[in-house]
């Protein structure tokens, strides 16, 4: 069993920034791709951004050249660096790590407001 542990979400005006971090821990297999997903109220769960065991990232357009995924594979821990944050950035964001089988944080929420 893994279990992962998000922290960092809260409340960030329009052009502000916010790190997340989501830490694993448990039976962790080595290969693996770790990943951020969110979810708006009403709105379908969607990739923000993954990074494989070996450092490939993949990002949604709409957070192309505002975030930034990476992570630290000694402490099986990976990071959301977000910048220049919208409006429509609002939401809970669930960090997930699939390896042989699929897991999920419990999420964090993010509120872009002014």
């Amino acid at each position: 069993q893994v279990q992962l542990v998000e922290s960092g979400g809260g409340l960030v005006q329009p052009g502000g920034s916010l790190r997340l971090s989501c830490a694993a821990s448990g039976r962790i297999f080595s290969i693996n791709t770790m990943g951020w997903y969110r979810q708006a109220p009403g709105k379908q769960r969607e990739l923000v951004a993954s990074i494989t065991s070996g450092g490939s990232t993949n990002y949604a357009d709409s957070v192309k050249g505002r975030f930034t995924i990476s992570r630290y594979n000694a402490m099986n821990t990976v990071y959301l660096q977000m910048n220049s944050l919208k409006a429509e950035d609002t939401a809970v964001y669930l960090c997930n790590m699939r390896g042989p089988l699929d897991y999920w944080g419990q999420g964090t929420q993010v509120n872009v407001s002014s």
